[in-house]
């Protein structure tokens, strides 16, 4: 019987950690790029308007741009949307890990669709 109620508990803490697991996942998966555009329009646009950059001609939102600079994933573009690099400032404190993952995701839509 202790062997059963063991085994149990394993199989239930497994259950937990793999949905914990995809849940921490579910924002990725499902990003919304509509609120992604509109972060963007908020907090990007102003410097990056169509994926360009007024500031730094080089650093730019377009797709061999971000390939060039490992900055071919959301999970790229989002770490460097939450802490900033260079003179880009970071957004970690100004945006919801929801809104960075949306924002990212836009970010790289965009890139693959041209812009």
């Amino acid at each position: 019987m202790k062997k059963l109620l063991s085994m149990s508990i394993a199989f239930a803490v497994l259950i937990g950690v793999l949905l914990g697991n995809f849940l921490l996942m579910a924002p990725a998966i499902a990003a919304d790029l509509e609120q992604g555009a509109q972060v963007f329009s908020i907090h990007c646009a102003g410097c990056h308007v169509n994926g360009g950059n007024i500031v730094r001609r080089g650093k730019n939102l377009k797709l061999k741009t971000l390939e060039r600079n490992g900055l071919d994933s959301v999970e790229a573009i989002a770490q460097l949307v939450t802490n900033g690099k260079g003179i880009m400032s970071a957004y970690g404190d100004r945006l919801t890990g929801v809104e960075i993952q949306n924002v990212s995701a836009y970010v790289l839509e965009q890139a693959k669709q041209g812009w």
